[in-house]
């Protein structure tokens, strides 16, 4: 590897730091005599950790770090004066190649900036991951990230190659979009998501027709949205992303707390770190929407617009319903046991499956998985002597879960006022 790509890789690297949506292919691609590499079980490229503990690592580059765009949140917008790089399609390849042979790699993450069009742009990523399949009979996993406003006939020839595609909404509301990105609005990514929920859709039918049919795009799409640089609320961002969930082919929607890279652009709000709170606040929530049957408006609502940065919103949303509790473990459904807080899914089905058969005390609770800390408040079984959440009262349980005094909010959690001038104030 000669010391120009090597270059280029370091500025190209640093530059893709900033799109967090490159966790888990859920896809399994195998390999092929004759061929280099496989993806195994569907499990996370890019540092995620499979079932026996393996760390498994992708390559997370962009094609080109020039782009035509200037908008307000990228640190690779036009007018910024940083260092820049290309890379040519035979050079990310051949780098992809050795990578993987030297073990760093199992799969890529390829992004890039926008340079002449997107058309332009578009057809550069979909020629790496055509060489990669076809020349190099390369298997691992490959994430593509489509370019807004590329047409269909690339984002269809994108999906032959890619294991997953996205496009990045970037922003929750076209308002503020065009406020940060005024060359970009929403259509522009609502269209590649069509093509890809066709292509998808379309792949699935024609191979219950034909076994050896080829596949498009097989982990489906995701998309990221960026959190706290403009005034959208926690409700605001939930219901989009419960908007995109209805779409059979969207399997994450990822949140990117704002990182202040421009400091300098007056229309961004002057916050010294990410909001890394309330992101991890947002990725509970959305769990609670794809997999315990949450509503949105259940977590957040007009009276209280933004999650609870001090307790997870589970309990947030049980402390608000006593009347709900306590819940009896012996006889409650499925769906009333995915509500208690400290009761994941996992522990909800052992619950169902093991009552049959015997009373599930505190012990067995405990073996299965359950939080007890949390749990025992809200529950109510045999060997449960504490007092729940209806002798006890919201304030006291809060209190109980929260024995130490909150710490005093820094800037990582300061909101703002969107106006003529940006104030800060601490969340309520």
């Amino acid at each position: 590897m000669n010391e120009q790509v090597l270059q280029k890789l370091k500025v190209l690297a640093e530059s893709a730091k900033y799109d967090v949506s490159c966790a888990s292919s859920g896809t399994v691609r195998h390999n092929s005599k004759g061929g280099v590499g496989n993806t195994v079980g569907g499990w996370g490229i890019c540092h995620s950790f499979a079932e026996d503990g393996r760390c498994i690592s992708l390559l997370k580059i962009m094609l080109t770090n020039y782009c035509i765009y200037d908008c307000a949140y990228c640190i690779n917008r036009i007018s910024n004066d940083i260092p820049r790089a290309t890379l040519s399609v035979s050079e990310l390849v051949d780098l992809t190649m050795e990578f993987y042979r030297r073990n760093y790699i199992e799969g890529l993450f390829l992004s890039s900036g926008v340079v002449r069009n997107p058309d332009y742009t578009m057809e550069r990523l979909v020629r790496v991951a055509k060489d990669l399949r076809e020349v190099h009979r390369f298997n691992g996993y490959i994430h593509l990230k489509s370019i807004p406003g590329a047409s269909e006939e690339l984002v269809r020839q994108a999906g032959l190659y890619a294991d997953r595609l996205s496009v990045n909404l970037e922003i929750p509301t076209e308002e503020n979009l065009k406020r940060l990105a005024p060359e970009k609005d929403h259509q522009s990514v609502y269209l590649p998501m069509k093509y890809i929920q066709q292509g998808v859709l379309e792949s699935n039918e024609e191979r219950k027709k034909y076994r050896k049919a080829p596949r498009f795009a097989p982990a489906g799409q995701s998309t990221q949205m960026i959190v706290g640089a403009t005034s959208e609320t926690d409700r605001d961002i939930l219901r989009v992303s419960s908007s995109l969930y209805e779409r059979p082919t969207m399997k994450r929607v990822y949140y990117s707390g704002y990182i202040s890279v421009n400091t300098y652009d007056k229309r961004l709000p002057a916050l010294k770190q990410p909001p890394l709170v309330r992101e991890n606040r947002l990725y509970q929530a959305d769990w609670l929407l794809r997999f315990y049957e949450f509503k949105v408006d259940e977590l957040v609502d007009d009276r209280t617009p933004d999650l609870d940065l001090e307790i997870d919103p589970k309990l947030a949303w049980a402390l608000r319903h006593p009347e709900f509790f306590p819940v009896n473990i012996q006889t409650a459904d499925y769906e009333s046991l995915l509500r208690v807080p400290g009761i994941g899914v996992r522990s909800a089905k052992l619950i169902v499956t093991s009552r049959r058969f015997s009373r599930v005390g505190f012990y067995e609770l405990k073996k299965m998985g359950a939080v007890m800390k949390k749990a025992k408040y809200f529950i109510t079984c045999n060997e449960l002597p504490d007092k729940t959440i209806l002798e006890l009262g919201p304030t006291q349980v809060r209190k109980l879960l929260l024995p130490h005094p909150a710490k005093k909010k820094d800037d990582l959690q300061l909101s703002f006022d969107f106006g003529d001038s940006f104030t800060t104030h601490e969340k309520p």
